[in-house]
């Protein structure tokens, strides 16, 4: 019987956190679902000269996809463990001469790397890892990124995803390798997390679940403690960690190189789920979604669009129920080392087996990144150009347009209508010749650099940056203070997607992201404003990289103003030098 008690009293503490959140919270919150922000409006022309360097910030497209193919699957044989990874978090501190240590090789099929790069899977193992170390040694930002995406899909080349998969079928790879993203992010990773003090719910972490076809949040109020949380997950509620760039250097390392290949905001989810239990109700997504499996197992089913309507969606579906769905077009049980990938609108839902719990982290990208949403920046601003320059567009409507427009008058036969009908198309028609194309790019291009992660510094890129610069306070005052950038100076940018000029109405704007934080925009918009003038200059910065270019080469009026340029660029970490201005 005293057993039967101290049985009882145990039950009652493990449900405790979960039983009061019910009590007071009560069921059925909604799920949060994080929208990218409304872009802002933009115009082609300066007219204001800005002021030299004033700083703020502080306070190839695809093709239309058809209907979807049926997915694909690629199955890899397992081979015997070898060297394994650096230890994390700061793979890009660890520098070219680091030791790996043993552990599980990835598999071989892959397609052949670049010298420097990461190698295809197999060939030297060590996993996220060893990957992102080898990617330290390559020049070019642009080549980093386009190595660790082919990375992602070994074997399956790049080329065939994109014609095959990307927006069109999902895609799943079975490497036979759990060490495959060994040290990308793991539950001790998670717990590390919890313990640092700083993760939020609501903010950080959604505790969820999903039963009965209930789809439950149980997220309390305040910081996610880890007695509380696990409490939440020993209780069969999943764990969904919203931002785990921001606890993670290595998920950070990640996303910053990934989200250059993208050219969209790149971010991630991970998920964690006690076994035999689901988080989870069925839906679609408004992002490309690849799953990487990182522990454990977990059973996935995957739906293709139910209408022409839901097929690469600009907003997420709300929760749907199992008799909305159908039969899936992909079911399968995902294991440490592989990756599933399902365009946005595809429904799906995953559950964790009852032998093994499941962590799993998704990448995504391409949230509101369609022609569409292109066009809804690209319109307006031709609308406002065509009316300030076209004197068709500012004369006024028949007077009696209203007797014969309308829809009561849709299926009246008049000469009136077809008039009017025909001015509207014409005046559609022409607005084209005023669309400011290049400069709607360059605001979405300045929206999706502020959505950016900042930077990972290599060791020796610290040391050639600001970041590294030796500045101090020493022996009652600072020493080493002096930016010394020189005419022989050799520079360039420290990645070459981490700018954007913009010629907006205040002035000619340099956006960067080199001061961006790592909780999603954290930060507003960074920027320098520029005087003309240096557009040029900027312009070189860009199409000599990766190549290191002499100070005195900058196409300024005088070499002062070439200093000058380089030195403010120095500061806000945007460029380089070829060799430290100082020693520590």
């Amino acid at each position: 019987a005293a057993a039967m008690a101290a049985e009882q009293r145990h039950e009652l503490g493990r449900l405790s956190a979960l039983a009061v959140y019910r009590r007071v919270a009560g069921a059925g919150r909604m799920e949060r679902r994080r929208r990218g922000a409304p872009l802002p409006a933009g115009r082609k022309r300066a007219k204001a000269r800005p002021r030299r360097g004033r700083t703020g910030g502080g306070g190839s497209e695809p093709e239309a996809p058809p209907p979807a193919a049926p997915p694909s699957r690629v199955e890899l044989p397992v081979e015997l463990p070898v060297e394994a990874p650096l230890d994390p978090p700061e793979a890009a501190a660890a520098g070219p001469d680091a030791k790996p240590r043993g552990g599980p090789k990835a598999m071989p099929g892959g397609p052949k790397a670049m010298p420097g790069g990461p190698r295809p899977a197999g060939e030297d193992g060590g996993g996220v890892t060893e990957v992102l170390r080898r990617l330290a040694r390559l020049e070019d930002s642009r080549q980093r990124a386009a190595e660790l995406f082919r990375w992602l899909l070994a074997p399956v080349a790049p080329a065939e995803f994109l014609g095959k998969h990307w927006e069109r079928a999902p895609l799943l790879l079975r490497r036979g390798d759990p060490g495959y993203y060994a040290g990308l992010f793991s539950t001790a990773d998670f717990d590390a997390a919890l313990r640092g003090g700083e993760v939020h719910f609501g903010t950080h972490l959604d505790v969820t679940s999903y039963a009965d076809g209930v789809r439950e949040t149980h997220n309390p109020s305040g910081r996610a403690l880890p007695a509380v949380v696990w409490d939440f997950y020993q209780n069969g509620c999943s764990l969904r960690l919203l931002c785990p760039q921001a606890f993670s250097p290595t998920v950070w390392h990640f996303l910053s190189i990934l989200q250059e290949h993208f050219g969209s905001m790149a971010g991630a989810n991970t998920y964690l789920t006690p076994p035999g239990t689901q988080g989870f109700a069925p839906h679609y997504d408004d992002i490309e979604a690849f799953v990487l499996q990182l522990e454990g197992k977990k059973h996935w089913r995957v739906y293709k669009p139910r209408r022409d309507a839901e097929v690469l969606p600009q907003f997420s579906s709300a929760n749907l129920t199992q008799a909305e769905l159908g039969e899936p077009v992909l079911e399968t049980v995902l294991e440490p080392g592989d990756l599933l990938y399902f365009p946005r609108g595809f429904i799906h839902q995953g559950d964790c087996l009852p032998d093994a719990h499941s962590l799993h982290i998704t990448v995504s990208s391409y949230q509101r990144n369609s022609w569409g949403d292109f066009l809804e920046k690209l319109l307006p601003a031709a609308l406002q150009m065509a009316l300030e320059e076209d004197l068709e567009y500012r004369r006024g409507l028949p007077m009696d347009y209203l007797q014969y427009m309308g829809v009561a008058n849709s299926d009246t036969v008049d000469a009136r209508r077809t008039a009017f009908v025909e001015k509207v198309q014409s005046l559609i028609k022409k607005l084209v010749d005023y669309a400011p194309i290049d400069a709607a790019v360059d605001q979405r291009a300045k929206s999706f650099l502020h959505d950016c992660l900042p930077p990972v510094l290599t060791q020796s890129e610290k040391a050639q940056s600001v970041y590294g610069f030796p500045a101090r306070w020493q022996d009652g005052g600072p020493c080493n203070v002096d930016i010394l950038i020189t005419k022989d100076t050799e520079v360039r940018l420290l990645r070459h997607g981490i700018i954007r000029l913009c010629n907006e109405e205040a002035g000619v704007m340099l956006y960067y992201t080199t001061e961006n934080s790592r909780v999603y925009h954290k930060e507003e918009p960074k920027f320098l404003e520029l005087d003309p003038e240096y557009t040029d200059s900027i312009e070189f910065l860009l199409s000599s990289y990766p190549n290191y270019i002499s100070v005195d080469n900058l196409p300024c009026e005088t070499l002062e103003e070439k200093i000058s340029l380089a030195t403010l660029l120095f500061e806000k970490g945007i460029l380089t030098t070829k060799k430290p201005l100082a020693q520590v």
